[in-house]
């Protein structure tokens, strides 16, 4: 199977799960062949402020102060 196709096989089975986002990057400092996952279970974007609870003043932003 060529990488084009595992690639596509990957996700196929990702959108299977039931994984309704997907964020795919590549790098050039990675091992070939490596696979590296970050799950977040919510609505915003792994690694944001909001998903690391990073943010100044949420409770003011959301009007919870």
């Amino acid at each position: 199977m060529d990488e084009i196709d595992m690639i596509v096989n990957m996700l196929d089975k990702k959108v299977e799960a039931g994984v309704s986002r997907l964020s795919v990057k590549t790098s050039a400092t990675e091992v070939e062949g490596s696979i590296s996952e970050v799950h977040h279970h919510g609505r915003c974007d792994v690694g944001s402020p909001w998903a690391k609870g990073t943010v100044r003043n949420a409770d003011e932003i959301d009007g919870c102060s």
